[in-house]
């Protein structure tokens, strides 16, 4: 068994439902934080630039981290997707990447036993 890390940056207004969603998942945990960023849109909201100002602006998001077992990324990343989409630009990012190891330092569990 694998362990994969997944990283959602969206909104702080879909903060809430998606903490149901991935709780609904049985994910044991999450870390959230603050961010600022943007993306091909250099920050405009709501609507597609034509022309790209020099500096793009730099808007708030927030970053949800979450590991979990390989097996169960598919589930996780369709369920995440479903709940950010708007069809709006800014619905956000997912980055899937893989992990080695987690290791509870209080126990010194390792893998999926240091993440239950």
């Amino acid at each position: 068994m694998g362990l994969t890390k997944i990283e959602i940056v969206t909104s702080l207004v879909k903060i809430d439902s998606l903490q149901k969603v991935l709780g609904k998942l049985g994910v044991t945990g999450m870390t959230v934080y603050q961010a600022m960023g943007c993306g091909t849109q250099y920050g405009a909201k709501e609507y597609e630039v034509e022309e790209k100002n020099e500096t793009p602006a730099l808007l708030p998001k927030q970053m949800v981290m979450v590991v979990v077992d390989d097996a169960v990324v598919p589930k996780v990343v369709d369920a995440v997707e479903k709940e950010l989409y708007t069809g709006h630009i800014g619905d956000g990012k997912i980055f899937v990447s893989p992990v080695s190891n987690v290791i509870r330092v209080r126990t010194g569990e390792e893998g999926l036993d240091a993440l239950k």
